[in-house]
This record gives structure tokens, C-alpha cells and sequence, in this order.
């Protein structure tokens, strides 16, 4: 298949901008030069649309909720934040420089075959996360409504919501996440610009309303955690963030020109995706400070909970905000997990493939919704053991990017099978797993193998240093096996079939 067919599977006719209004048709082959358009100051507006969630807020109580003070709190979110997406940010130069996505790029240090293995991790990390946000947009929401209307949306007791209610929010939001999906990059892009005006003129109201349940006076208060739950509180904070993002980084910069500064691009990524969730990190932490009742109704429904309090003129443009927010996101994972079903080489067109990833969404949520038991330990779960994995492709991807700083990827010619980097994501992703802790019984029985029960369940396990390691092994192992294997192949290498550029 010629690259034209490709970009016909699922693109506008070569040497044109794509419009909002069409279908895009670049699937992971390179965008054209003549296609390439913008600067790096647009790459802040899809990053800060990911980050205007009201559930960042919640995050805030999530850290506490490890045992950190309010200030440790602050303190390791934004640390956690900002490293995180430093990653991202450099991880989006790789796209600007070739054209391709994120996962396409992958195939240079892992080989055409051995790719799969991370495409494969990155494809359900973005699934989940669009599970985990589509849910919790079902949860809140329907909560919304039966306060709205009791009558219609709420059980006898009057303020429990209904299966229908909450159905009705997970389909509104999956429908909308989806039909942006399909239409792609540019609707994307157009659609985040908009998405972050509104959603942060709601927050900030919804921030003035609330300020007379902040304390911040509690910031002095509070038992502060050890050394070990700070670390894990800024291990914690990278997984919540910047790590849920670094396979679907060059995704949104592959359209900007190749000459586009790389400290540009990373500089606003990491702006666009920080500046939000630090500011909705510190009200959290002030809002939950004196009321730990809060914090409890809000580690099982964040959305629900934080509007407990909110007058009801403004409980539908809340319901708006916190739909729009989690939306925001969803559309970001499920556009990047096309483009990691193509990567892995299933024969689709890419909006088909968004259609595909919509319908495991809709499992994905049911089993969040209605089977799991507690959705802070799943969500802890799901996000340290994909943290874990990602953290050890981002070291390998970044030592490769290093490698080849003067002469670029080389994308046209790759490996059946880049065994160090395979090797070194395989054996730091054990080693990260062995180091983590879940509270999660079902997940808890699969992680924290490297640990005794004393130090699963005193400091080495509140720091859950597996996502650290594994980015420190993964990086180590390829710096040092790369060079190595690449003297020593006996191979050539050949060209990937068109159909899977």
C-alpha cells in the first residue's frame, strides 16, 4: 500500500491543511512537509484541555489521602507534575521532526515486530484512561442530575442516582469523545482551544463559590508523612499526569514544520499541561484540608462529591464543566489509541479504529461503574502497573532520541526486532512491578513480588519507587546495550511494507 492509499485510509488530499470539517486522512504515515503548519504555541491548547478537569482537584485529596500534609501535598504534586511532563514535552519533538505519532516513531529502537510490545502497553494505557474519564464523567454527573431532577434521576431515598442517569451521562460523553475522535487532528485541536476558555471560566466560578469552604489556616495543621511517602507522593504524582501522556506526545506536534524549535515545543507542552492541574491541585489540598469527610465521599465519586455543597442554579453549568473536562481528555487518549491500533499493525482505517477503542470504553466503564469495588484502588492500580511500563519505554525512546540528536529517525528503515531495547523494556517493566504496591486485593496479588510483607507494607511500599526504577533500569540497559548490538548485527536492515508506515 503507497503511502497516498494510507493517507486516504484514514486523509486530505496531499499538500493541503486539514480542515475541522473533514475526516482525517494521515493514518501513521509521515504528514508531508507540505501539510506541516502552526508553531509550537499551539501545542498549549490541547495540553491545557487535558489538564482542566475537575478532577485534578481531586487529586489534591488523593495525594493527602497517602498521608502527606497539606504542604508535602502541594509540594509533591507539583514536583511530580512538572518532571512528568518535561518527558512529554520532549518526547514531542520526536513528531515535529518526522510527522509521525508517537508509537510509529517506537519501531526505530524496538523493530517493526518488537514494537508491539509497548504499542500494545500504550494502547491499553489510553484505553483505560478513556475509561477511567468517561466513568467518572457517568458518576458525577448523574449524581448532578439527581439533584437536578430527583424525580426523574434518583432513587426512592431521593438523591442516590439511577442506572438510567448515570447511562445517559456515559453515553453523552463516549458519543461526543468519539465523533471528535473520528474526525481527528484538526477538529481536535480546534475543539481544546474552545474546550479550555469554557471549562476555565466554569472552574474559576465554580472556585469562587467554593471559597468559603477553604481553610487556609488547615495548611499549618496536619501530620506530615516520612521521607518515603514523599517520594512516593511525587512517584504517585508523575503516574496521575505527565506518565499518562508520553505515548501520545508527538501525536499533536507531527503537524508542526520540522525546523520548529525543540525547547519551544517542549516548553509549551509542559506549560499547557501543568499550569492547570498545579492551580486545581492547590485548592484541592485547601478545600480538603480541615474536612477529611470530603475527602472520603470524594475518593469514591470526585464530581459528585465536590458539587455536595454547590448552589442549584449553577449544578448544570457544573454538570457542563466536569462533562467538557473529562471529555477533554478522552478525546486526547482515544485519538492516540488509534493511532496505536495502527501502529500494532491492525489493518483498519484510523476512524474505524476510534469506533473500535469507543466500544471497549463502554466495557472498560461498566466494569469501573458497577463491578469494581472501590474506584481509588483500581484507579491507583491501573495507573501505577501502566506507570511502570511507560516509565521504562519513555527512558528507552528518549536514550534513542539522544542517539540519533544529529541524525534523526530513520523511519523508512527499520529492524525486525530491536532486541536491546525489547530486553531492556521487558526486564525494567519485572523489576518496576516487583517494587509496587496496590491496594487494589485483585491487583495486589500480580505486583510487589520483590518485596517482603514488611517492606511491602512499611516505607519501600509507600514510595512505590517501581515506576522510578523502571525508568532508570530501562534507560541504563539500552544506553549501554544499543551501541553494542548495533556493532554487532549481522543483519541489515530493511525497509518497513508500505502498508505499515
Amino acid at each position: 500500500m503507497t503511502q497516498q492509499q494510507e493517507r486516504e485510509r484514514g486523509g486530505t488530499r496531499p499538500g493541503a491543511h486539514a480542515s475541522a470539517r473533514t475526516v482525517e486522512r494521515n493514518g501513521i504515515d509521515p504528514v508531508p512537509e507540505s501539510e506541516r503548519h502552526g508553531t509550537p504555541r499551539s501545542l498549549f491548547w490541547p495540553w491545557a484541555a487535558s489538564g482542566l478537569s475537575l478532577l485534578c482537584i481531586a487529586y489534591g485529596i488523593y495525594l493527602m489521602g497517602l498521608g502527606l500534609g497539606p504542604w508535602q501535598a502541594i509540594a509533591t504534586g507539583t514536583i511530580g507534575y512538572v518532571l512528568s511532563f518535561v518527558l512529554v514535552g520532549l518526547i514531542s519533538i520526536a513528531g515535529a521532526r518526522t510527522g509521525a505519532p508517537t508509537m510509529a516513531i517506537g519501531r526505530v529502537p524496538f523493530g517493526l515486530q518488537g514494537n508491539k510490545l509497548p504499542t500494545l502497553f500504550s494502547y491499553v494505557s489510553n484505553v483505560g484512561w478513556e475509561t477511567v474519564l468517561v466513568a467518572l464523567s457517568s458518576l458525577g454527573g448523574a449524581a448532578i442530575l439527581a439533584r437536578v431532577s430527583p424525580g426523574a434521576f434518583a432513587r426512592a431515598d431521593g438523591t442516590t442516582p439511577t442506572t438510567a442517569a448515570q447511562a445517559l451521562c456515559f453515553g453523552v460523553t463516549a458519543v461526543s469523545v468519539v465523533v471528535v475522535g473520528i474526525f481527528g487532528h484538526a477538529l481536535i485541536m480546534k475543539v481544546q482551544k474552545y474546550l479550555t476558555a469554557a471549562i476555565t471560566a466554569m472552574t474559576v466560578v465554580y472556585m469562587v463559590l467554593m471559597a468559603d469552604r477553604i481553610d487556609p489556616s488547615a495548611l499549618g495543621g496536619g501530620r506530615p508523612g516520612d521521607l518515603g511517602t514523599f517520594i512516593g507522593g511525587i512517584v504517585f504524582a508523575m503516574t496521575l499526569l505527565g506518565l499518562g501522556w508520553v505515548n501520545c506526545a508527538a501525536d499533536y506536534s507531527r503537524y508542526l514544520p520540522r525546523t520548529s524549535s525543540g525547547r519551544a515545543i517542549t516548553g509549551w507542552t509542559t506549560l499547557g499541561g501543568v499550569l492547570a492541574p498545579v492551580v486545581l491541585l492547590v485548592f484541592g489540598v485547601l478545600l480538603n484540608a480541615g474536612d477529611p469527610e470530603l475527602a472520603r465521599a470524594a475518593a469514591a465519586d470526585p464530581v459528585g462529591a465536590l458539587a455536595a455543597e454547590l448552589p442549584t442554579w449553577f449544578l448544570v453549568p457544573y454538570l457542563l464543566t466536569a462533562i467538557g473536562g473529562f471529555a477533554s481528555g478522552a478525546i486526547m487518549d482515544i485519538y492516540s489509541s488509534g493511532m496505536s491500533m495502527l501502529a500494532l499493525g491492525v489493518p483498519v482505517r484510523r476512524h474505524f479504529a476510534v469506533l473500535v477503542d469507543g466500544v471497549l470504553m463502554a466495557v472498560g466503564g461498566w466494569y469501573v461503574l458497577f463491578v469494581s469495588p472501590s474506584f481509588f484502588a483500581t484507579f491507583q492500580a491501573f495507573l501505577s502497573i501502566i506507570g511502570v511500563a511507560m516509565a521504562g519505554w519513555t527512558a528507552v525512546f528518549l536514550v534513542e532520541q539522544w542517539r540519533r540528536r544529529r541524525t534523526g529517525f530513520a523511519l523508512a528503515s527499520v529492524r525486525p526486532m530491536g532486541w536491546p531495547a525489547v530486553l531492556s523494556l521487558a526486564l525494567a517493566t519485572a523489576v518496576g512491578l516487583g517494587l509496587i504496591t496496590s491496594a487494589d486485593p485483585n491487583v495486589a496479588k500480580a505486583v510487589g513480588f520483590l518485596l517482603s510483607d514488611r517492606a511491602a507494607h512499611g516505607t519501600l511500599g509507600a514510595m512505590n519507587l517501581g515506576v522510578v526504577v523502571a525508568l532508570i533500569v530501562a534507560g541504563v540497559l539500552y544506553a549501554v546495550t544499543a551501541p553494542l548490538a548495533g556493532r554487532a548485527a549481522a543483519g541489515p536492515e530493511r525497509s518497513a511494507p508500505e502498508g505499515d508506515r
